[in-house]
């Protein structure tokens, strides 16, 4: 049996995967979460100025306009002032009065056009910033090994990628362009306010700490909350991922029951967590407004009795009231706003563990070349190499084999004898504790991973398709190839009448990882996406295991030739592949202990003989 999926240490299971596992999850992650070291604050969000820096015309124009607009709002309590001290004073004149209204008019006009500029302006600079986001994370992630994805579930991964990024977005489009006006507002009007009467802002001065006070003392619980939310949520949706692709075994052994519960228990728990950040931030904000708009009554009683008194102008009594009420409401808002900021900035934490993480398998800073042309010789020498979190089960011991330029190598050994992590390792998946892999004399390390796989074509027992068309699945290996190209691929796969038969032929739609398809059929897709390719190096597990006897012999024929001339390695138990092999390698145990012919091994009475007898009965 082929061994080409990375199993991970039993240990390593995750929690929801086991009775009770919705308590135990919203523990652990609750745990994890209180761990977080503390320089993990707002100052995550310090990751995006990257991404602002490039695109500084919109950046430029968001802040101008922002400016504009905050210069607007409080322009209004001046103008109001003007209105209000003139018709306090006897005589006014109508004409003067209509004055001062079309100057409140000017100005509430000017906030309009420099609000929408500034709406416009900021949510495109959001939008830029987040599609830029997007494409890195994906981007990186496509370059990380498959031992991350060993450490972090592909579920987990992909609600960081759309869920984390989705309330960044939220923060960048909404809440960053109201907190930066309400703050400019705020600065802006505690300014006119010490202007108009600076021992009235003194008094609403020493009512700051006091309302400050709430943000320090819930701020970080609710952002202790927030990220535990999103940890527990994002292992909901890995659980669900997990169901989801193999539903069809789920449904097939009755466990809709058990996966609906143990999804129901991740989602209950994630929303607990939540509920105890909506009761944190609802205290929260209770006490900021409550104390805001408190301390500004009091203030303004204190300012009607001073105008009582004849100590200032009921105009500047009223520019006060204008300007205490803005700054109150800034401050209110911006206590709102600090939870979203505290809410992305959990995310962008999270975000920026992938960003950060960093590809075990990567091109040295001046990488070896191969040889131009191709050979496709390959060595192992001396090979010892243990998966990640199994380091005491080594996968091969002192592995060693040459394989010629073309020549054909059949591995063949008991399920677990190391036989495709002997393709895991060509392809540079990973790299061997000890010994040395080389491709046409160069050692794997030195080289470009890239280059490395340019000059492989793999095969594997289950060869995944994607939901486009056949043509765009076989293309997939060679983005540059013909029409023409992909039909010869298809023809020589045994592929080309059954997808002639589809209604759209080449360009049908396949559906889900074209579900549509039978696994034979499937199978030969992947088979024509491996011989457009072209590259010298063939590597084939299983790559007949999911055909009928008469698909079989057709798709024989068509790796025979596609052979030809290739260096190809095959992992198979079937004997039509295993007989005409330049040289079958046996192994057992990571270890290479028999080589030669089938006649030859037969002959010998050992391992292979023994598998022989088993799996090919008369035959063999």
């Amino acid at each position: 049996m082929s061994d080409i999926t990375p199993q991970p240490d039993p240990s390593e299971a995750p929690a929801e995967g086991r009775p009770g596992a919705g308590a135990e999850l919203a523990q652990s992650l609750d745990e994890a979460a209180a761990r977080r070291p503390r320089s993990r604050n707002v100052g995550a969000l310090r990751r995006l100025l990257p991404y602002a820096r490039r695109h500084g015309a919109d950046a430029l124009g968001a802040l101008v306009f922002l400016l504009t607009a905050t210069a607007a709002t409080l322009g209004l309590s001046g103008a109001v002032r003007l209105l209000v001290d003139g018709l306090t004073r006897p005589g006014v004149a109508a004409e003067r009065v209509d004055l001062w209204f079309l100057l409140i008019g000017g100005v509430a006009l000017a906030l309009a056009a420099s609000s929408a500029l500034r709406y416009f302006f900021v949510t495109k600079l959001a939008e830029r910033i987040v599609a830029d986001l997007r494409q890195a994370v994906y981007g990186h992630i496509l370059t990380l090994d498959p031992g991350f994805f060993l450490r972090l579930r592909t579920g987990e991964v992909l609600s960081r990628l759309t869920t984390d990024i989705q309330i960044v977005e939220n923060l960048l489009g909404a809440s960053v362009s109201s907190a930066l006006r309400n703050l400019l507002t705020l600065i802006g009007a505690v300014a006119l306010l010490v202007w108009v009467s600076p021992r009235l802002t003194g008094l609403v001065l020493l009512i700051f700490p006091v309302i400050l006070a709430p943000l320090f003392l819930f701020g970080r619980r609710v952002r202790r909350l927030t990220v535990s939310t999103q940890d527990q949520f994002a292992g909901a949706v890995g659980q669900a991922g997990e169901t989801l692709e193999a539903l069809e075994t789920v449904q097939a052994f009755g466990g809709e029951a058990g996966a609906s519960r143990r999804f129901s228990g991740a989602v209950e728990a994630a929303f607990s967590t939540s509920l105890r950040r909506m009761r944190a931030r609802a205290v929260m904000t209770a006490l900021v407004i409550g104390l805001v708009f408190g301390g500004v009554v009091a203030v303004f009683w204190l300012g009607v009795h001073a105008g009582l008194r004849g100590e200032m102008s009921w105009g500047a009594l009223f520019q006060f009231a204008f300007l205490a009420v803005m700054a109150a409401g800034s401050v209110g808002a911006l206590g709102e706003t600090w939870g979203e900021v505290q809410k992305a900035a959990g995310a962008m934490d999270r975000i920026a563990e992938l960003l950060d993480a960093r590809p075990t398998i990567a091109a040295p800073a001046r990488p070896t070349a191969l040889p131009v042309p191709a050979r496709g010789e390959i060595g192992f020498e001396d090979v010892t190499f243990a998966y990640p979190g199994r380091p005491e089960l080594p996968a091969l011991r002192g592995f060693s084999l040459s394989v010629r330029p073309g020549e054909r190598v059949a591995l063949v050994g008991p399920s677990g004898s190391g036989k495709s992590t002997v393709f895991r390792l060509l392809l540079r998946f990973y790299d061997p504790q000890t010994g040395v892999i080389r491709l046409d004399g160069v050692d794997l390390r030195q080289a470009d991973p890239r280059e490395v796989r340019a000059r492989t074509a793999l095969v594997a027992q289950d060869s995944p398709l994607f939901s486009g068309s056949a043509a765009e699945n076989i293309a997939f290996a060679r983005p540059d190839a013909s029409p023409q190209e992909i039909a010869a691929a298809a023809r020589a796969a045994q592929a080309e009448s059954f997808v002639a038969a589809l209604p759209q032929g080449f360009d049908t739609p396949l559906g889900d990882r074209a579900r549509s398809l039978s696994g034979g059929q499937r199978q030969r897709l992947a088979i024509a996406r491996a011989l457009v390719r072209e590259a010298p190096v063939l590597l084939l597990d299983e790559a007949t295991s999911a055909l009928d006897a008469e698909n079989e012999r057709l798709v024989q024929q068509a790796l025979d030739e596609a052979m030809s001339g290739r260096t190809t390695l095959v992992i198979a138990h079937r004997l039509a592949t295993v007989l005409k092999a330049d040289r079958i390698v046996v192994m057992d145990e990571g270890r290479v202990v028999e080589e030669g012919t089938h006649a030859e091994l037969s002959a010998r009475g050992g391992l292979y003989a023994r598998l022989a007898a088993l799996q090919f009965g008369e035959a063999a």
